[in-house]
């Protein structure tokens, strides 16, 4: 019989820790420190007297009793959000605009994990090219940009790095003597001036056969076999292939994802730091599962 009850910081902690599969991601959720989430943690399972998580230095998992909380924790904190939004002023509003070429489909996680962290939060989000978000961003007609690096702007919170590659769909074949079919993003798009800049100091011809007005239709068009896009891999469904090896395509670079805002405190700031250790962690566990490069055999 447990006689105290139990600290909700500690109960947070624990259900971030969970949900992001690491006490670092976790902590920038909460906007604390990585210690002071173990701190919390460690007076949890005290307080609970049993192991909640396992750790290890390459892995954070749930231990059976762990698991079997968790459900309760997420509706103890639920149950206090809704508390307290019964004495809630007027919806605060977070507008964020999210680059194409980084909203990915991790991105209804990415809101759910936002609104977990508060209901009564009104979210905004819009897609768009980093160029064009950044200018609304200036405007002040959003709070917040996460964003492909762009032409000179070094400002801006690094959130994560990714790999870019050269996709085709596992049944596409070049044709012999042919400039390289290319389907990318309308102009202006980075990402697309980068894939002609690469392939240009190459020295190998290409053309545009499919210019699409989102990611999306990109992808679509790679994988109905049109010809080949720069993209993340995080991007494209499974079954697409990159053929940069065996085409003899040119290295593409890891581009930085930045987080430019004007909110620095408050409910706002809290459900941003929930959103940005998300991403951080959607983009890790990709990786961590696709190879560097496939091989188009």
């Amino acid at each position: 019989m447990i006689e105290r009850s139990l600290d909700l910081d500690a109960v947070e902690a624990f259900v971030r820790i969970a949900e992001l599969g690491s006490f670092t991601r976790a902590a920038e959720a909460m906007g604390t420190a990585q210690a002071a989430v173990s701190l919390k943690l460690k007076r949890l399972e005290d307080r609970l007297g049993c192991r909640l998580i396992e750790r290890t230095p390459r892995h954070v998992h749930l231990s059976a009793r762990g698991a079997a909380f968790l459900e309760h924790a997420r509706e103890l904190l639920a149950v206090h959000d809704r508390a307290l939004a019964t004495f809630a002023q007027a919806r605060q509003r977070l507008a964020i605009g999210i680059s194409d070429h980084v909203a990915g489909p991790e991105l209804a996680a990415l809101i759910a994990r936002m609104n977990a962290q508060d209901p009564q939060l009104l979210i905004e989000i819009r897609i768009a090219s980093s160029g064009d978000l950044l200018q609304s961003f200036d405007r002040r007609e959003l709070d917040t940009v996460i964003v492909r690096m762009h032409g000179g702007r070094d400002d801006g919170e690094l959130l994560a790095e990714e790999q870019f590659g050269w996709f085709a769909a596992p049944s596409w074949q070049p044709r012999a003597g042919e400039p390289l079919p290319l389907a990318t993003l309308a102009e202006p798009c980075g990402v697309r001036a980068m894939a002609g800049q690469a392939l240009d100091a190459a020295g190998i011809p290409w053309t545009e056969i499919f210019v699409g007005g989102g990611v999306a239709t990109v992808v679509a068009a790679v994988m109905a076999g049109l010809g080949v896009a720069a993209l993340a891999p995080r991007m494209l469904p499974l079954g697409a292939m990159d053929v940069g090896t065996r085409l003899g395509l040119p290295d593409l670079p890891r581009l930085p994802v930045l987080l430019h805002t004007r909110v620095r405190d408050g409910r706002q700031r809290h459900a941003l730091a929930a959103l940005s250790a998300a991403f951080r962690s959607a983009v890790h566990s990709r990786a961590a599962a696709s190879p560097a490069r496939s091989k188009f055999a």
